[in-house]
């Protein structure tokens, strides 16, 4: 459900390396007089995993603002917090977004560098610390099945017909499509609703500002220079109003004069 972007696909410059991120510095604000106003929801597919398994873990960490893939590994690795190392926090950071998309021991091997036994023990003992998350997804699972679809929070439907595939690894396919689009389908619901109610309040406050990019969990403004805090405090209570959720929606916020200036 998440939006595309075409000629050019700007969703499509990479990021993930120097080399790449440096291409946003080709995308600036309009003019001198403009600054690019940016704001990133911090980790939202997590926060909508916490609202809908309910699992108590995940709700207090994110209500205590902790940093969820530290408190992650010290579950996960029985250590304290304190304690957890950057290789244990980089371990369970790949556990918590590869859970989101049924990651299997397999695929979660190969993210790591890793056996796969030592892979599925990481996704076992993930499942044994937060159970509200196993139960939620074995839910979504049994539910496609008997309906042939699953829902986002706000009731946006999506149709697995891979779940009834006589093909093992296309059921497996379905299987997945199933726990995840719950998850990320409701996070682009969110991202939808906050952009028609970043898009409104802009036109009647600041109507010199423009919405001009959206990217998956990212929004981007092109604002007067003049108006750059009260643009800043717009985009930031319209994202995190966006959806009611057991634990707080944050967007961190940013500006600059070029794109990359504002990650």
């Amino acid at each position: 459900g998440r939006l595309s972007c075409t000629e050019p696909n700007l969703q499509n410059i990479p990021v993930r390396q120097e080399l790449g991120r440096m291409l946003r510095k080709v995308f600036t604000a309009s003019d001198e007089n403009h600054i690019l106003v940016g704001a990133d929801y911090s980790q939202i597919e997590l926060r909508i995993m916490a609202h809908l398994s309910g699992d108590p873990a995940l709700i207090e960490a994110f209500e205590k603002n902790m940093d969820i893939h530290q408190s992650t590994a010290a579950r996960v690795f029985d250590v304290a917090a304190q304690d957890v190392t950057p290789l244990q926090r980089s371990r369970a950071k790949a556990v918590n977004f590869g859970v989101i998309y049924g990651i299997s021991a397999f695929g979660l091997s190969s993210d790591l560098k890793i056996a796969r036994n030592e892979a599925q023990k990481y996704i076992d003992d993930y499942f044994r610390k937060h159970p509200y998350v196993k139960d939620f997804m074995e839910r979504m699972v049994e539910e496609c099945k008997e309906k042939g679809y699953v829902t986002t929070m706000h009731g946006r439907r999506r149709k697995i017909s891979e779940i009834h595939a006589s093909n093992y690894m296309t059921r497996q396919l379905g299987e997945r499509l199933a726990m995840n689009t719950p998850v990320q389908g409701t996070a682009a619901d969110i991202m939808k609703l906050a952009m028609i109610q970043t898009y409104h309040r802009l036109n009647a406050e600041i109507p010199e500002a423009k919405i001009i990019l959206q990217v998956h969990d990212e929004l981007t403004i092109d604002a007067p220079v003049s108006e750059t805090d009260k643009v800043k405090r717009l985009l930031e209570e319209s994202m995190c109003s966006a959806a009611e959720l057991k634990v707080p929606l944050v967007a961190e916020v940013n500006t600059g004069y070029d794109w990359y200036s504002v990650k």
